[in-house]
């Protein structure tokens, strides 16, 4: 029998097993999913449009972050049966909008499940009804974890590091989950907008990942510039539907992540991506298209102002006067100079 899953404070020292011999971090494209060995971490991120699902493996145990729209639910459970799976450790909703929510009453429907966690019990949708019925059908309750909460699967570890608090704003309540893996690290923020980002920063969490999981399928509502360097990741993967309606990924979030260094994939773009660690670097593969032309994207020119010490992006109508400006080549370089970003172009 599979042992039952455990919640532990933050307070127990993390559990931290390397896998196998570390593999040189990469990028390629492939046609059929990549079958890992069990002494790695994997972490599907699947091609749902414009919605979220994450199926990750490690140790032969299996855990779901959100589940696409309710459209998505044969997609998702047909993707688990080509993995393999035949029960999963946790199932995660990072938050009640459709998006997320909408294909884990499927998922519930057919895998029996360790436990289901959530930000809430209560949000008024007849598809967040339906994830709550086949929780309840599996002799379960939606757990509302907390910041601190540790859960384990295989040789890796979930902190949940947020929502810190309560909020008015739908998005803002997601759950923000750190995942460990040897010295791997793969941060998951749902729509976590900006207000909720920067309570964390205040809060002084540790954000530091290797890849992130872009917020709000790269709305230009998430991803703050001070969030995405305190994250400071190597790569990042955008979910995002083709020709969506909202115009995601947003031109300023592209623009964020291209200053920090940070190698982007979408799911638009390249179909479902596989993360792929083994404890001491990640392999990144995927299913169709090109992925980016390099690791490293190139910087962007900022623009401060000598007097004031704030600055600006080159668009910004607050720029100062030509005998009043200085230039860097990057965020980090202004920051380094003990310059302020501008509230109304850089926001927070």
């Amino acid at each position: 029998m599979k042992r039952p899953l455990k919640i532990l404070s933050v307070l127990l020292a993390l559990l931290m097993l390397t896998g196998c011999a570390p593999a040189a971090p990469d990028a390629t494209g492939v046609t059929d999913p990549i079958q890992p060995p069990d002494t790695a971490l994997t972490i599907h991120f699947l091609d749902v449009g414009q919605a979220d699902c994450a199926l990750l493996s490690c140790g032969g145990e299996y855990v779901l972050i959100d589940g696409g729209n309710r459209s998505d639910s044969d997609l998702v459970v047909s993707y688990l049966e080509q993995q393999g799976v035949q029960e999963l450790e946790a199932v995660f909703c990072s938050h009640a909008h459709e998006d997320h929510v909408g294909g884990l009453p499927g998922v519930l429907a057919v895998y029996p499940t360790q436990a289901v966690y959530a930000p809430t019990r209560t949000y008024s949708s007849e598809v967040f009804d339906d994830f709550l019925y086949y929780t309840d059908q599996q002799g379960l309750e939606v757990t509302i974890p907390r910041p601190g909460d540790q859960i384990f699967f295989g040789d890796a570890t979930i902190s949940v590091l947020g929502p810190l608090k309560s909020y008015a704003e739908t998005n803002d309540t997601s759950l923000v989950l750190m995942v460990d893996y040897g010295a791997d690290r793969i941060l998951f923020t749902g729509d976590m907008e900006i207000t909720a980002e920067n309570d964390l920063l205040e809060a002084g969490t540790d954000l530091k990942a290797d890849l992130l999981k872009v917020g709000h399928h790269g709305s230009d509502t998430s991803t703050g510039y001070r969030f995405l360097y305190q994250v400071d990741p190597a790569w990042a993967v955008i979910s995002v539907g083709t020709g969506n309606a909202y115009g995601h990924p947003a031109e300023s979030v592209l623009s964020r992540l291209t200053d920090a260094g940070t190698a982007v994939y979408r799911t638009d773009e390249l179909g479902t991506i596989i993360a792929t660690s083994y404890g001491e670097g990640l392999t990144i593969t995927y299913e169709k298209g090109q992925g980016p032309a390099q690791d490293l994207p190139g910087e962007q020119t900022y623009i401060g102002n000598k007097n004031s010490h704030v600055f600006h992006s080159p668009e910004c109508a607050n720029l100062p006067g030509e005998d009043n400006r200085v230039y860097f080549q990057s965020y980090q370089e202004a920051a380094d100079a003990g310059y302020s970003p501008c509230g109304n172009c850089l926001g927070d």
